[in-house]
């Protein structure tokens, strides 16, 4: 007998479902996250209608290839939930892809009338990087860039029938191609470079819109005239259209005007009550679009600050930005606005808040958005909070300079920015450029920031943030603001005759909190053990910034950073948000007390007196022994000891000579580093490389206080502090002896460098180093470690308790 077969059929193939990956670093908001509950709030707090859908959540997704065709149709492999990047965990993808596609289905409420009497627009706070959108297989919007905002009028692409299918194709290579990136990499490099954020980052939503609508809102407050400059950007003829404006104090209506929609409106706000970080009053504004019949066919709410930003010059002549027509100074964290579950976006909305919140909390009045933009909702929140903003532009990757069309480009989405972002009450200046990342040409540099003021002129710009550092093409002159880098720092530029000035980063100091590091380990710029050490060498360095702001007339200094990044663990909380890591009370004393008492009255710097005549100096070094250990001080009383040298003939007599290991320590601090003093010496290289060489210099214990050097970076002779140098247009040659003196002026405020006793290059450095380690003829100390080994020969040293003429160094540099 045969037995019966029993045949079962397949079960079907069960749909994939979205699955959060697992965070290295939960926040407090990543349990929050869910496909019902991914940003929900509207999200254009500035132009809000009451009819909206959001369409965050779940969507299909599938990587691509480059030239593949849209999947109309097609339902694909895997979930993502929107708007968190593809390589996040909260998206639940976690990987990169340079080609994506993102598609799902949605329906239109009947009652929105689309087609009949309205029109569907959908809309996209961000896509990274080039974005094709189609609705039922016809495309309606491109948009390349990764920052700014796009909307298509998708009402001609919709279908009969319930459900309409929304394919997005986005193509993101990041720092393969030349598009602005900020600091996103494929691959991060546990340094100052992190994780990409690729695809739709920001949240999608769609609304109807009658046929003429309102765009855009322009909003220029002027405080002399009590009015808002309000342009209304419509669609369709805006001649056949009446703009009705109703301004707000709370429930109460403080002005109603109507006028046409094309052109500026002057509304008027009287006794206007100024927006300040300490009252961050802000209008309610209601704008109705009329047509020719006076029937309403739009209606939007906004808001408004009434504020202005500006320079003055203080009363120690020095010129400071002002808030409202007062000095005020920018007391400021960088802020990256990366996440550790949600890399670009924040997890939710109260997150993306918190860091804001918390820069109150701490005592500061200012953010700068480092190298990337945020979601609307968080300048809102800058704006309810009352903090400024300085809004840099996303850099191009690092590394050689920029062919033409990817220049064009970077404009492009430069200008873009600024229109988008402009109407913030938060927003008080821009930055093209940051440390020379990607600068092209330093006149270019110049004429975008003169375009940008153009383009906003309410806002200051800064036209080159860190001009002072790294690829940096040097200054341009152009902007309202002179912005140098310094680390620990703080920076101290002297504001010019039209720019003030302003710390643009400085501090960087670490802890690392074990259980909350992105790789389990990190770097700072200077690591501390401790959290009573990192808040004292905050409020030190922080002492040394108000000293800035009234020696040098710094108008602003910005603390690195709000929170720890990836390998960065210099923020005040952990990467999590999970940890403050330092005593907030005392951060938040000193913070204020650098914004009452940096009030452009100025201290002036001290008198450092007339010093000691002559040129023989204090202290000087003949090198005549020609034998032993020990090099004879000619002037005073603190002989050299010599380690790792040799005796060569000199310039006249002898000579001492190093070969990259040997120094001579005097034993004694030689010079007041704080105050003016001159160094100088005859020096011959061996080797003119990539490597720093030290001729002169006076230990810390961490930083040389000052260099007299090689800079092998330039390949030229300068003079140097750390994050400063005067140099020399020339490269040394070798075998040849030079005659290089160092100065430094206090009452001046400069350092310089003069080569065969002609004055080839000053800095501006209102401050110096203080030091009382020993004065070292060959070598410098960096990171408490010694450095920078002459490979030369040296001759006549001397030391100069105040700052020489120009006559008596031309003296010196004479041949005997």
């Amino acid at each position: 007998m045969v037995a019966a077969l029993t045949v079962v059929a397949p079960p079907a193939t069960a749909q994939p479902s979205w699955e959060m990956g697992t965070p290295k670093l939960p926040t407090p908001w990543t349990h929050l996250v869910s496909p019902d509950n991914a940003l929900p709030e509207y999200p254009r707090p500035q132009l809000t209608r009451k009819d909206w859908q959001n369409l965050n959540g779940v969507w299909e997704f599938a990587g691509a290839k480059a030239g593949e065709a849209p999947p109309f149709g097609k339902t694909l492999g895997e979930r993502i939930l929107v708007p968190y990047p593809a390589e996040s965990a909260l998206s639940g993808i976690e990987r990169h892809e340079d080609y994506m596609w993102y598609r799902r289905t949605v329906s239109v409420p009947a009652d929105w009338q689309v087609g009949s009497r309205n029109r569907l627009k959908l809309n996209f706070g961000a896509v990274d990087y080039l974005a094709s959108v189609y609705v039922n297989g016809k495309k309606v919007a491109e948009h390349k860039g990764g920052y700014g905002a796009f909307s298509a009028d998708i009402t001609d692409a919709l279908k009969p029938g319930a459900q309409q299918e929304i394919v997005v194709g986005v193509e993101d290579r990041a720092d393969k191609t030349w598009q602005p990136v900020g600091k996103q990499r494929i691959v991060p490099d546990r340094g100052i470079f992190y994780e990409g954020a690729s695809g739709i980052w920001q949240t999608v939503w769609m609304e109807p819109v009658a046929a003429a609508h309102v765009e855009n809102l322009g909003m220029v407050p002027d405080i002399d005239t009590n009015t808002l400059g309000l342009t209304v950007q419509t669609s369709g003829d805006a001649s056949k259209l009446t703009a009705e404006v109703i301004v707000r104090d709370g429930g109460a209506v403080v002005s109603r005007k109507r006028s046409p929609a094309g052109g500026e409106i002057k509304v008027d706000v009287p006794q206007a009550k100024l927006w300040s970080p300490d009252n961050p009053f802000l209008y309610d504004l209601d704008v109705v679009l009329r047509d020719a019949s006076d029937r309403p066919v739009d209606r939007v709410s906004s808001y408004f600050g009434m504020r202005e930003i500006g320079k003055v010059e203080g009363a120690d002549g020095k010129l400071r930005m002002t808030l409202n027509g007062k000095i005020l100074f920018q007391m400021s964290t960088l802020d990256q606005g990366y996440w550790p579950d949600g890399i670009y976006t924040a997890p939710t909305d109260a997150a993306l808040a918190f860091d804001l919140e918390q820069h109150k909390e701490l005592g500061f009045n200012t953010v700068r958005k480092h190298i990337k933009t945020e979601p609307d909702r968080w300048y809102y929140h800058a704006d309810r909070l009352g903090l400024l903003v300085w809004q840099d532009m996303p850099a191009m990757r690092t590394g050689g300079r920029p062919p033409v069309d990817a220049q064009q480009q970077f404009e492009t989405e430069l200008h873009e920015i600024v229109e988008e972002k402009k109407n913030w009450t938060s927003v008080i200046g821009w930055v093209p450029f940051n440390e020379g990342w990607g600068e092209w040409n330093r006149e270019a540099t110049g004429r975008i920031a003169d375009e940008v003021k153009a383009q906003d002129p309410a806002r200051l710009v800064n036209a080159h943030s860190g001009v002072n550092c790294c690829d940096s093409l040097g200054d341009s002159g152009k902007g309202d603001v002179l912005d140098w880098h310094a680390y620990v720092g703080p920076g101290t530029p002297v504001p010019d005759e039209n720019r003030a000035s302003m710390d643009g980063e400085h501090g960087g100091f670490g802890l690392e909190i074990d259980g909350h590091m992105w790789f389990g380990e990190g770097h700072a710029y200077e690591m501390t053990p401790d959290q009573a050490t990192l808040t004292r060498r905050y409020v030190e360095n922080q002492t040394d910034v108000l000293k800035a702001a009234q020696r040098c007339g710094i108008g602003g200094a910005i603390y690195t950073q709000i929170t720890d990044v990836e390998h960065e663990v210099n923020g005040f909380f952990t990467y999590d948000r999970q940890v403050k890591k330092m005593d907030f009370a005392q951060v938040k004393a000193i913070n204020e007390q650098i914004i009452r008492e940096s009030d452009g009255s100025g201290t002036g710097a001290p008198d450092p007196g007339p010093g000691t005549p002559g040129t023989d100096g204090v202290h000087a070094y003949k090198f005549d022994e020609g034998t032993g250990t020990t090099a004879a001080d000619a002037v005073g009383d603190a002989d050299a000891t010599l380690t790792g040298a040799e005796w060569a003939p000199g310039v006249q007599g002898n000579a001492v000579s190093f070969n990259g290991n040997g120094f001579a320590d005097t034993g004694s601090a030689l010079v007041n580093s704080a105050s003016s003093y001159s160094a100088s010496a005859w020096v011959k290289l061996d080797v003119a490389d990539g490597a720093f060489q030290t001729v002169v210099s006076q230990d810390t214990g961490s930083n040389s206080a000052f260099f007299l050097q090689y800079s092998g970076q330039d390949q030229r002779w300068a003079m140097s502090f750390v994050g400063l140098r005067a140099l020399s247009p020339e490269k040394p040659e070798v075998g040849r002896w030079y005659h290089l003196t160092g100065v430094r002026d206090a009452k001046a405020g400069t350092v310089s460098l003069y080569v065969d006793g002609k004055k080839v290059a000053a800095q501006s450095a209102c401050l110096a180093p203080e030091s009382a380690g020993p004065t070292v003829i060959g070598r410098g100390q960096y990171g408490g470690n010694q450095v920078d080994f002459l490979r030369g020969d040296v001759d006549d040293v001397r030391l100069f308790d105040r700052a020489l003429t120009d006559q008596e160094i031309a003296s010196l540099a004479t041949r005997p």
